[in-house]
């Protein structure tokens, strides 16, 4: 699961990737409102946690433009102005959460873990289709009644594909994903190869049906 933090205080940001980062959430910052622009133009997230006040912009800004590129990234308003109407602004342009400074990282990741909870798997914490369980909190899968092992980044996988089931996913797509803007440096997507290859040879292990479809020259795609 890949988080943006839109946040101009570098320890503050910091602080917050650190933690999530042990949380098993891959970090990205951004200090301004045009780094945040670009990036939420180049790539898509999970949640963004989004501060109001930015230098060049502000976060209501940026949440305008999310609903003008028509994106779907849960975000949640993190700022010291705790004002009513910035939280009903906030609200009604299209942020999901909003929480005021100072907060607790374990308010901060529930919220989190809420508000992804809610828009990709509908508001379960459990993910069920047909022989397949998965626990989003205890981070376990089962095929039927047998638990299989999954590395962090196979587990990532599985909950990017079933999120997008039925949908031909590009491996530039699955690479973003995965290692979030570094993503345009590798030369080739041999990773992306080898994971999709070691979670489809362990789910077909434990008897689940090959629901993982390899599109020639694109990319992959999860039939249900």
């Amino acid at each position: 699961m890949k988080i943006l933090i839109v946040e101009d205080e570098p320890d503050l940001a910091q602080d917050i990737a650190e933690y999530l980062s042990g949380e098993h959430y891959l970090c990205e910052t951004a200090a301004s409102y045009d780094q945040a622009a670009e990036k939420l133009e180049l790539y898509h997230y999970d949640c963004i946690l989004l501060d109001l006040m930015l230098p060049g912009g502000n976060g209501l800004q940026l949440l305008e433009l999310l609903k003008r590129q028509n994106k779907q990234e849960g975000v949640i308003i993190i700022s010291a102005k705790n004002a009513l109407e910035d939280k009903v602004k906030g609200l009604q342009i299209g942020a999901d959460d909003y929480l005021a400074k100072p907060f607790h990282h374990a308010e901060l990741a529930a919220r989190i873990h809420s508000v992804i909870r809610r828009k990709q798997f509908d508001n379960s914490n459990t993910i069920e289709q047909n022989e397949i369980t998965v626990d989003l909190l205890a981070k376990t899968v089962k095929v039927k009644t047998q638990e299989i092992i999954l590395t962090k980044k196979e587990f990532d996988l599985l909950l990017f594909f079933i999120g997008n089931k039925n949908r031909v996913i590009s491996k530039s797509a699955l690479a973003e994903h995965l290692s979030g803007d570094i993503a345009d440096m590798f030369d080739n997507y041999d990773f992306i190869y080898a994971h999709v290859k070691n979670l489809k040879k362990k789910l077909l292990a434990a008897g689940c049906a090959s629901y993982l479809k390899t599109i020639y020259g694109t990319g992959y795609k999860w039939e249900i």
